[in-house]
């Protein structure tokens, strides 16, 4: 790395926090950090041109979960675990839009609906006999009922009910990430990309960080917000998973309004101004899903204009104007790891799809980390 004295004096001398990774958990990271280290200097390490990852290429669903998926959690995870990530995720949401303001992230606050085909019949039936008591469980979260059987008429094709709830809402992620850099920014914290770790050494004094191009880098702390691809910094929990999507081009009096999910949301859809956004199909091949490679495949693509066109467009002309895939980061648990992984490096990551509801707030609670410093 050919750098000037001027360049490393500003950018690589007696650095505090560093942050590898400029989605949105690594840009609240550093505005939160900020507020609480206010003569600190701080960089952000981002790889790709804009952030890698999902935090610009996600859906842009502001969601907390259908009531199927919420059942399904609880199969496999404690109650008080899922009950604290469906509060983490709704209060998440709350945060991003006090912190932006809904105008700037185009926070429209439509709903959320699962919809059945009539291959979901069991699904649903299950889902409705246990929604009464999800509710009562769910409601010092959110104070109301949080999910309904719907009687609004979609126009959907092999549809048999719906399930809805009115506290989802839907963003623009471009504007949403390009404002939680200005604020960034504006605070004096340096964005560098195109810049990738290679390795980190903590020494116990301090982290030793290498990047590539060839160069090494010290500093104090160091959060790793890389989510999808933490396994390549650090062993944990975390596993790859490729989220394909699609846009069409404008279709004329589309009345569709709000997100909506199906086969436990496996499949996701909203509208963006007169078009259809539609993902989802990671069901079909898993293992060739689980992957950190940006790609749309032939057999996902192919499903989800099958989808569009019995499903949600029945009879309605189409054109598909996009597609491009971003990378979730999951694991076995659902809540996200947020914790201190050695004496001086710190991780927030594992957003399981959702880092447009829970990002903020867990950027928020790793920053607070910091307090231990």
């Amino acid at each position: 790395m050919n750098l000037s004295h001027w360049e490393r004096d500003v950018y690589f001398r007696n650095v505090d926090f560093v942050i590898i990774g400029s989605g949105i958990v690594g840009l609240s990271t550093a505005y939160h950090l900020r507020q609480k280290h206010p003569d600190a200097k701080i960089l952000v390490l981002e790889k790709g041109m804009l952030p890698e990852g999902a935090s610009t290429k996600n859906a842009g669903f502001a969601c907390f979960g259908t009531l199927s998926e919420i059942i399904g959690y609880l199969k496999s995870n404690p109650e008080e675990e899922i009950y604290r990530l469906v509060e983490r995720r709704y209060k998440g949401i709350q945060k991003l839009r006090a912190l932006l303001g809904d105008d700037t992230i185009e926070y429209r606050q439509w709903g959320g609906f699962e919809i059945f085909r009539r291959e979901d019949r069991d699904l649903m039936d299950h889902s409705l006999s246990r929604m009464q008591e999800i509710n009562a469980w769910l409601h010092p979260i959110f104070r109301e009922q949080v999910y309904r059987k719907s009687e609004r008429a979609f126009g959907f094709g092999n549809t048999i009910g719906v399930i809805e709830t009115p506290f989802e809402g839907q963003i623009h992620t471009g504007k949403m990430m390009r404002a939680l850099m200005k604020r960034v920014v504006s605070a004096d914290i340096a964005i560098l990309n195109g810049v990738e770790v290679s390795r980190l050494y903590d020494n116990g004094s301090g982290v030793e960080l290498e990047l590539n191009p060839a160069f090494k880098l010290n500093c104090r702390k160091v959060f790793l917000c890389t989510n999808a691809f933490t396994r390549k910094l650090y062993d944990l929990e975390v596993v790859p998973a490729r989220a394909q999507v699609l846009v069409t081009r404008p279709i004329p009096n589309l009345a569709l309004k709000g997100c909506f999910h199906f086969d436990e949301g496996f499949y996701f859809f909203r509208n963006t101004g007169d078009r259809v956004l539609f993902g989802g199909g990671r069901n079909l091949d898993i293992e060739g899903e689980t992957t950190t490679e940006f790609a749309v495949t032939k057999r996902i693509q192919e499903q989800l204009e099958v989808y569009l066109r019995e499903i949600i467009l029945p009879g309605q002309a189409f054109e598909i104007e996009h597609r491009w895939s971003g990378i979730m980061g999951m694991g076995p648990q659902r809540n996200p790891i947020v914790k201190r992984l050695s004496e001086n490096v710190y991780c927030g990551v594992r957003l399981t799809g959702t880092g447009v509801a829970i990002g903020s707030l867990v950027g928020e609670e790793l920053a607070g980390l910091a307090d231990e410093i």
